[in-house]
């Protein structure tokens, strides 16, 4: 498909500006909602640049999902003539602190909490990951798990007619 040079460059100005791009399957669509310009004509480029290699796509409930790779990185930089240092969006470190906003994983928070499930752990007489068993001793010895477990299947699919139930 024909392309305007000038739409091809809006598309591709945006693409390597972000990096990432959204189009709805729409062809009728007379203006895209990020570029001013067709959706057909954004869906097309984005069609031809995937079938060489230099995006991603994933189709999702009617939305096209396009992702630059590295060759496209490469492809735009070289197309619209722009320095090595200059990157898209998703390329760019975001500067994170290293310490944990207060709240989410501080000390004090734990220790005015209550436990877990069974609430606090200076209450509960046994638990799970703790080396005793706690309450699955009851399960382990005299209930499901026992001597005295013997399941009994009647009527299932697995055995023919007239077969005789396990032995209780």
């Amino acid at each position: 498909m024909l392309i305007p040079k000038e739409d091809r460059k809006k598309i591709h100005e945006y693409l390597f500006k972000e990096g990432v791009l959204v189009a709805k399957k729409d062809f009728n669509l007379p203006k895209h909602g990020d570029i001013d310009t067709k959706n057909l004509y954004v869906v097309k480029a984005c069609q031809s640049l995937t079938s060489r290699g230099y995006l991603k796509t994933q189709f999702s409930w009617q939305w096209y999902y396009y992702t630059l790779t590295p060759e496209g990185l490469d492809y735009l930089r070289e197309w619209l003539h722009l320095p090595a240092e200059i990157v898209p969006q998703t390329h760019v470190k975001q500067q994170r602190s290293h310490a944990p906003p207060r709240g989410m994983m501080g000390g004090d928070d734990r220790e005015r909490r209550g436990g877990g499930r069974g609430g606090p752990r200076g209450d509960r007489e046994g638990g799970f990951g703790r080396g005793d068993r706690g309450d699955r001793e009851g399960y382990k010895e005299g209930g499901m798990g026992g001597e005295g477990f013997r399941p009994d299947f009647r009527g299932g699919f697995g055995r023919g007619r007239g077969a005789p139930p396990p032995a209780s």
